[in-house]
C-alpha cells in the first residue's frame, strides 16, 4: 500500500519562488567586477531569472541543454543559475582556474550552447572561442556601458539581453530527476569528470546541510559564500540562503583578505564558507593590521585540510567558531561537517579540540564506512584507517557521459581517501589514498604532518610528499612557504615537529619554496610537487 501524500516535485525553481513569498525584501549584495556594491533583493532576483528563462527560450536553449557560466560569485549568476534550472537546461559551472586546454576540453565534452561570462573571463573565452564550435552565443554579466569590444559569437551585454523580454513567463514543468547542474572534477591526472546533478539531488542536498549542525544558516543569518559558485555549487550556499532566507553577500572577484574584511565587516556578516587558502589570506591581513571581527560568529572550512594552527587562531583570536568540513564534486559536495555532539560530563577543552581538528561527522542523508584493501568494513574505533566510501540521494552514481557506474556492489562511491572514523562517528582524512607515503610497509599520514608544521611560527604553509629510499621505499619530505620575513631554519622546524608525531613519521629533510602549487579548487598538488622533486635525494646517514 501506498500513502496518499500529495507529489510536490522537488525542482530548484521552487527555492527562489520560495525565498521571493516569504522573504522578498531581502538583501542580495554584490561585490561587481565593474567595482561597486550592487544591491538587490529575493524579489527582484526571482524575476530576473523569469526573464533570464524566458530570453534563453528565445535563444533555442530547451530541456536538457547545457549553458556554461564562468563568473565569479554575483547577482546576476545567481539569476543565471536560477533561470537555466527554471527552464530545464542544465547549469555548467566552467572553474576559470583550470588551464585553457581543461576549459575547452570540458565544454566541448558538454557541448554546452550558450555561455555566461564575466568581464573577467571575455579575454580567456576570446583565446578559446575558435576552439569551441558548440558555442552560439557569449552573454557577457554587465550592461552597455561596461561591454567591451569584442569579437566573441553573437556576444551581448547581459542587461541588454534580458532586457529583451518582459518575464511573463512560466517556469517549465519536469521530472524532478531531471539533470539541472553540471560540474567537472578538477583531478590531477586524466580529463576531467563531469557530475551531474538532478534538481533533486540538489535540493535535497539543500535540506541535508541547511541545519543547525551543519551550515549553520536561517532567517536571520548574513551569509557570504566566499567559496566560489564554480566550486560544486558553492558548497550548496546558493541554494540553502534562499531556501532560509538568510541575506546573502557575493564577493565577486576581490578575495584578498583586505577586501573580504571590508564585506564582513560593512555587511555585518555573522557566517561564511571557504577554503583554507582563503583564510590564511584574512588571518594575514587582520594580524598585520591590528583588525577584529565584530559580527563574524562562524565559518566552515573545507576542500582541504584546516590546519589546527587555523582553528585556534579563529577561535582564540578572534572568538569565531570554525566548523572543519569535508566533501566532494561527487557529493554535492557536503559529506562531513565538524560541528560538536554533546561530550561527555567533565570533558576538557582539549579532548573538545581533537574532534575539531576532524573532519566531523555525517549528516542524515550520507551513510559512510571505512573499508580495507579486500573492502572488508573496519570498526570506528578512531585507530583503523581506510578508504573512505560514501552514499546517499546527493552522491553521484557516474559521470557524465560515460556509463559505467562508479558504485560497489554494495551500492557505495570509493571517494579515494584514506580515513579513520572513531566511537563518536567522527571522521579523519589522513591522506588521498594516491598521496599516502609507504614507508617499510606501513602508511604515514601526509596530512598530519602538514597541519602541525604550519603550527611552527615560522612558517605559512607546508605539504609533505614521499621520495625514493633504498632502504624503506619512500620516506617524507618537507616541504614549506615561509611567513613574510622569515627563515625558517630545517632543524628547528624538525625539531618542533618532534613528540608530536611517531618517530618513524618524521620528515627525513625539509625544503623551503617561495609558492606551494594548489589545484583549481585550492587543495596542495602533490602531483606537481613530486614531479618538482622527482630527482631530490634525501640526506644519508
Amino acid at each position: 500500500m501506498l500513502g496518499l501524500m500529495q507529489d510536490w516535485p522537488l525542482l530548484i525553481h521552487k527555492i527562489i519562488d520560495f525565498a521571493a513569498l516569504q522573504h522578498p525584501r531581502r538583501e542580495v549584495v554584490s561585490r561587481l567586477v565593474e567595482g561597486p556594491i550592487h544591491r538587490t533583493n529575493y524579489r527582484e532576483l526571482r524575476r530576473r531569472a523569469l526573464k533570464v528563462a524566458q530570453r534563453l527560450e528565445r535563444d533555442g536553449i530547451k530541456l536538457g541543454d547545457r549553458v556554461a557560466t564562468l563568473a565569479w560569485n554575483n547577482h546576476r549568476h545567481l539569476e543565471a543559475w536560477y533561470g537555466i534550472a527554471g527552464l530545464g537546461a542544465i547549469y555548467h559551472t566552467v572553474n576559470p582556474r583550470l588551464f585553457p586546454d581543461q576549459i575547452a576540453w570540458i565544454m566541448n565534452h558538454a557541448e554546452d550552447r550558450l555561455a555566461f561570462v564575466d568581464l573577467t573571463f571575455v579575454p580567456l573565452m576570446e583565446a578559446l572561442a575558435q576552439r569551441l564550435p558548440t558555442i552560439e552565443r557569449y552573454v557577457v554579466f554587465t550592461d552597455a556601458a561596461h561591454m567591451p569590444a569584442t569579437k566573441l559569437k553573437n556576444a551581448v551585454a547581459y542587461e541588454d539581453w534580458i532586457g529583451e523580454v518582459d518575464g511573463d513567463f512560466r517556469w517549465a514543468e519536469f521530472d524532478e530527476n531531471t539533470a539541472a547542474g553540471l560540474c567537472y572534477t578538477s583531478g590531477t591526472t586524466g580529463n576531467p569528470k563531469g557530475v551531474l546533478y538532478s534538481h533533486r539531488s540538489n535540493l535535497l542536498h539543500s535540506l541535508i546541510s541547511a541545519g543547525l549542525d551543519c551550515l549553520p544558516v536561517g532567517a536571520n543569518s548574513t551569509v557570504m559564500p566566499v567559496v566560489p559558485m564554480f566550486h560544486a555549487n558553492s558548497w550548496g550556499l546558493a541554494f540553502t540562503a534562499p531556501m532560509r532566507g538568510a541575506k546573502l553577500v557575493m564577493p565577486g572577484a576581490r578575495l584578498d583578505g583586505a577586501s573580504v574584511y571590508e564585506l564582513l565587516e560593512t555587511e555585518q556578516v555573522d557566517f561564511t564558507a571557504a577554503v583554507p587558502t582563503v583564510w590564511l589570506m584574512l588571518l594575514a591581513y587582520l594580524q598585520k593590521e591590528g583588525k577584529k571581527l565584530s559580527s563574524l560568529k562562524s565559518v566552515v572550512i573545507g576542500g582541504a585540510a584546516c590546519p589546527p594552527s587555523m582553528i585556534r587562531a579563529f577561535e582564540e583570536d578572534y572568538g569565531v567558531e570554525v566548523r572543519h568540513a569535508w566533501g566532494m564534486t561527487e557529493m554535492s559536495p557536503l559529506g562531513s561537517v565538524g560541528s560538536i555532539k554533546p561530550m561527555p560530563a567533565g570533558a576538557t577543552p582539549d579532548e573538545v579540540f581533537a574532534c575539531k581538528v576532524k573532519q566531523g561527522w555525517a549528516p542524515f542523508g550520507v551513510e559512510m564506512k571505512i573499508v580495507d584493501g579486500e573492502n572488508n568494513e573496519l570498526p570506528w574505533d578512531g585507530k583503523r584507517f581506510g578508504r573512505l566510501k560514501v552514499a546517499g540521494p546527493a552522491i553521484a552514481k557516474a559521470y557524465f557521459k560515460e556509463e559505467r557506474s562508479i558504485l560497489d556492489d554494495s551500492g557505495f562511491f570509493d571517494t579515494g581517501d584514506v580515513a579513520t572514523i572513531d566511537p563518536n562517528g567522527y571522521m579523519q582524512i589522513t591522506d588521498r589514498a594516491k598521496d599516502v607515503i609507504k614507508s617499510g610497509g606501513e602508511w604515514i599520514s601526509s596530512i598530519d604532518i602538514e597541519n602541525l608544521a604550519v603550527g611552527h611560527p615560522d612558517v605559512a604553509e607546508a605539504a609533505v610528499i614521499g621520495v625514493a629510499h633504498p632502504k624503506w621505499d619512500e620516506r617524507p619530505l618537507l616541504i614549506v612557504v615561509p611567513k613574510e620575513g622569515k627563515h625558517p631554519n630545517t632543524a628547528e622546524v624538525l625539531g618542533f615537529l618532534e613528540g608530536r608525531i611517531a618517530k618513524w613519521w618524521m620528515p627525513d629533510d625539509m625544503q623551503t619554496v617561495t609558492e606551494i602549487p594548489h589545484t583549481a579548487t585550492g587543495k596542495i598538488n602533490k602531483l606537481r610537487l613530486r614531479e618538482a622533486f622527482k630527482d631530490y635525494k634525501l640526506p644519508t646517514g
